[in-house]
Order: structure tokens, then sequence, then C-alpha cells
């Protein structure tokens, strides 16, 4: 679901690339919120011992959350705000997927899904913060296909992960 809410929040940035600064806060907060309640769902409802520790899982969607508050309390930020605002939750994202696919290696056989989740996220976030100045087109395209190929990386750890389900 994380996979296909980011795929979704990309392809509508690229349909409306003239979204005002004020759009695309808000379209970037529900985005964030949404990540976050699905991330702490999924870290409450793993099944038993056997799906390793979730806390990772949990402090990654109470970090969307408060971003995607944070999104909708400061609505008319300026841009470099916005993405340094963005820069750092990508970065924080990052760091706890790494983190995450590290502590389930013993669970999972594929964490590298996740671990290249977690660089492309961080790398996402360090060039934001490098280069602020970028046009805003520019950026929501950038966002936009940022988000389209984080979430196809979630669908195809989602499949992966299928193996695991409970039964």
């Amino acid at each position: 679901m994380r996979g296909l809410a980011a795929v979704a929040f990309g392809i509508l940035a690229i349909i409306w690339p003239g979204l005002t600064l004020i759009t695309l806060t808000w379209l970037w907060g529900a985005y964030a919120l949404s990540d976050g309640v699905i991330a702490i769902w999924a870290a409450l409802n793993a099944s038993g011992g056997d799906a390793g520790p979730r806390w990772w899982l949990g402090l990654s969607g109470i970090a969307s959350i408060l971003a995607g508050v944070v999104a909708f309390w400061y609505t008319g930020m300026t841009t470099v705000v916005l993405l340094m605002f963005i820069a750092a939750w990508a970065i924080v994202i990052g760091a706890t997927q790494i983190w995450g696919a590290i502590a389930l290696r013993s669970v999972l056989q594929n964490e590298w899904l996740l671990i290249l989740n977690g660089i492309l996220s961080i790398a996402f976030g360090v060039i934001l913060m490098v280069q602020p100045g970028a046009g805003a087109l520019a950026v929501v395209w950038m966002i936009a296909w940022f988000a389209i190929f984080f979430g196809c990386l979630y669908i195809a750890l989602a499949f992966r992960l299928r193996q695991y389900k409970r039964g």
C-alpha cells in the first residue's frame, strides 16, 4: 500500500506540473500522513516473533506523520524551506529503512530491496539539500520520479514478501 501511495503521488505530480507551492505542500503532506499511518499499521500488525524487529517501521511511520502534520501546519513556507524539510524527511526515512533491512537480515532473503530503497531515499535527500535553488518545475518532476521509483521498489518488495504472508 505504501508503494501504491508513492506511485499515485508521483503520477499526480507529473500530471499537474504547474502545481502551486501550497498544492504541492498539501499533496506531499497527505502522502506523508498516509505513508506514516500505513507504516505504523504494518509495524503493529506483523504476525508473531518471526516477523523480526519492527520498531524501525513504527519510527519511520511516526516521522512521516510528523512531517505531514508540519506540512499542513506551515503551508505558506517557502520553496527552499519545503525542499529542506522534504530532504531531511527522505534522509531519516532512508536511514530507518537501511537499519530495518539490516535488522531483518536473518528473516528476509531479499533485504537488498529495502536497502536500495533506503539508499535512494538518502541520495534524494542529499541532492535536494545540495541543489535547493533548482527551478520549481524541475523540483516537482524530481519529487514525482523519486516517488514513482520509491513506490515501485516497495511494490517489488511486497511481492517478495508474499511468501511470508499470514496464513
